[in-house]
């Protein structure tokens, strides 16, 4: 596997344990009966943790996409997987700033982020301009 599939694997595993460490946080809380119960998510922390979560769900298919189309097409595997792991590091900071309540700088975070992703799924139509 390439590095830039590991970060796939690692945009996933972000968002996921995004939720369920306040999950864990907040355990005698939680109603694994009612996972999605809005009383759960009450405090400004959970709410900002689910947010990041839900924001993490809605970024991945493109980021997955993105790396998947780049190999596919043979762009040069060198800056698909240092783009992947820049990505992948904007998105922790991302959930960082979320969770710490940034908004301007997760803002930011997110833009930088997005054109990351559109870098990668577009090295197929720029690879001729690209170092290989």
């Amino acid at each position: 596997m390439t590095l830039a599939e590991w970060c796939v694997f690692g945009a996933l595993l972000l968002y996921l344990s995004t939720i369920a460490a306040i999950k864990w946080i907040r355990f005698r809380r939680f109603d694994n009966a009612r996972p999605r119960d809005p009383a759960f998510f009450d405090d400004a922390l959970a709410q900002r943790a689910l947010g990041a979560h839900q924001n993490g769900i809605e970024t991945f298919p493109f980021f997955a996409f993105a790396v998947l189309l780049a190999e596919y097409r043979d762009s040069p595997q060198r800056l698909i997987d240092e783009l992947a792991a820049l990505f992948l590091i904007v998105r922790l900071a991302y959930v960082l700033t979320y969770l710490g309540n940034r908004p301007t700088l997760r803002s930011i975070l997110w833009t930088i982020g997005f054109a990351i992703n559109l870098g990668i799924f577009f090295m197929p139509a720029l690879k001729r301009f690209l170092p290989v």
